[in-house]
C-alpha cells in the first residue's frame, strides 16, 4: 500500500511540474522568413527578347516582307499570292493561303489593311460583308473576321474582329481604309479524347490595334456561314489566310507557339 501511494504521489508531481514537461516555446520568425515560405525559384523562365516594333526572339516568322517561303497554297501547291511593297496581297480568285508548319496553341501577330477603293465596278459603294472582305482562320476553322468596318453597317458577328458568326466584339477597333490594322490573338486550341470527343472547346482573346476586343472567349465550333458552328476532331493545324475576292493587305506576320 506504501509502494502505490508512493508512486502516485510521484507520479502526480510530475505531471504538474512546470519545470520537467514543459512545451517548448515556438520561436518567433522573422519576416523575411515569412516571405521566403511563399517564393517559387523553379523553374526560371526562359529570357525572350521584344524589341519595340520587332517580333519577339522566340518567335517564328511567318512573313517579313520579303518571302513566301513559309506558306502554301489552300490545296498544298505554291501560294499565288504577290508580295508588293514588303506587303502580301490577296490575288482575288487564286484561293486561299495556309503556313507550311501546323501549330496548337499559340500568339499570332498579324497586320492588315484594306483599300481605299470602297465601290464597285459600276461606282455603286461597296457596304456590309463586300466592303473589302478577308479572314486570320486559326488551325484553318476558326475565322478572326478582317473587314473594313470603319463607317461600314454590317450584322455585328461579322465585323473586323468579330469571331465569325460566333462573337462580337466588346468595341470597334477600326481604322480608316488605306491604314494599317494589327490582330494580336492569343489562341487555346480544342482538346479531344482518343475517341474524338471534345474534351475542352477552343478559347481565343484579340486585341485589335492594341485595343481588347474578344476576351477569352470560348469558341463554340468550326466556323459557318450557314447553320450553326460544329466541332470535328484535328490536330495542329495551319494558319490560313483568306481569299474573299478582295486585296487586302498583309504584313509583320509571326506566331510564338504556347
Amino acid at each position: 500500500m506504501k509502494i502505490l501511494m508512493s508512486r502516485t504521489f510521484i507520479c502526480t508531481l510530475a505531471i504538474l511540474s512546470p519545470f520537467t514537461f514543459a512545451a517548448e516555446p515556438e520561436t518567433q520568425k522573422e519576416p523575411w522568413q515569412l516571405a521566403e515560405e511563399t517564393e517559387v525559384w523553379e523553374p526560371v523562365p526562359a529570357v525572350v527578347r521584344a524589341p519595340e516594333g520587332q517580333p519577339p526572339s522566340d518567335a517564328l516568322v511567318l512573313f517579313n516582307g520579303e518571302s513566301l517561303d513559309q506558306w502554301q497554297s489552300a490545296d498544298g501547291g505554291e501560294p499565288k499570292w504577290r508580295i508588293e511593297d514588303g506587303a502580301l496581297v490577296v490575288q482575288p480568285s487564286t484561293g486561299d493561303i495556309k503556313t507550311r508548319d501546323s501549330f496548337c496553341d499559340l500568339q499570332l501577330h498579324v497586320e492588315w489593311m484594306t483599300p481605299t477603293k470602297v465601290s464597285g465596278e459600276d461606282g455603286e459603294p461597296l457596304t456590309s460583308q463586300a466592303r473589302n472582305n478577308s479572314g486570320v482562320f486559326l488551325q484553318e476553322r476558326y475565322e478572326i473576321q478582317v473587314l473594313d468596318s470603319y463607317k461600314n453597317k454590317t450584322y455585328s458577328n461579322g465585323q473586323a474582329g468579330s469571331l465569325y458568326k460566333q462573337s462580337i466584339p466588346l468595341v470597334n477597333a477600326s481604322r480608316p481604309p488605306g491604314v494599317w490594322q494589327s490582330y494580336d490573338i492569343i489562341f487555346t486550341a480544342p482538346k479531344f479524347s482518343s475517341d474524338d470527343k471534345l474534351q475542352s472547346p477552343g478559347r481565343v482573346t484579340v486585341l485589335h490595334n492594341g485595343v481588347l476586343i474578344q476576351n477569352n472567349v470560348t469558341i463554340e465550333g468550326t466556323t459557318a456561314w450557314i447553320g450553326e458552328p460544329e466541332y470535328e476532331a484535328h490536330g495542329c493545324a495551319p494558319v490560313r489566310l483568306q481569299d474573299h475576292g478582295n486585296p487586302v493587305r498583309f504584313r509583320n506576320i509571326w506566331v510564338r507557339e504556347l
